[in-house]
């Protein structure tokens, strides 16, 4: 599958998944509610991850966008720390907690797998690219779903 805007990476599409599961965790506790610190940083936290994975692809350079995919993989590891604290308060269940983990390491799984793929491809282009007219350099290539 060719990916040809932010919302066909699977990384995206999972943090997504991550961001909903954190907002139902907080709306279905009230204590959780009033823990207002630290509501606000896990929240941003699971934003910031499926954000960063749309910034990064919007950059112009693998190596850009490897960079912000390493930014989505610690804020995924932020809301992981995160969620320990929430349990250890009682404002959310042992079952959540490791829903809601389990959730966090498939982002964190798909970014990795994903930088992986995009360190990968430098080298190969910049092999073919050596013979190119510099024109047909700037062509920006779409890119393919990681497997």
């Amino acid at each position: 599958m060719k990916i040809t805007r932010f919302e066909d990476i699977e990384a995206w599409q999972e943090a997504r998944k991550l961001v909903n599961m954190i907002y139902d965790a907080i709306n279905g506790s009230e204590k959780f509610q009033r823990d207002y610190r630290l509501v606000n940083q896990i929240q941003g936290a699971a934003v910031s991850s499926m954000s960063n994975i749309a910034e990064g692809f919007s950059r112009r350079s693998n190596n850009e966008f490897i960079q912000f995919l390493f930014i989505s993989k610690s804020s995924v590891a932020e809301v992981q720390s995160q969620l320990y604290v929430a349990l250890d308060q009682n404002y959310i269940s042992k079952e959540t907690f490791e829903q809601i983990f389990n959730q966090a390491e498939t982002v964190s799984k798909l970014d990795s797998g994903f930088i992986k793929y995009l360190q990968s491809q430098p080298n190969k282009l910049n092999k073919l690219n050596k013979h190119k007219s510099p024109n047909k350099l700037n062509k920006p290539k779409q890119l393919k779903q990681p497997k």
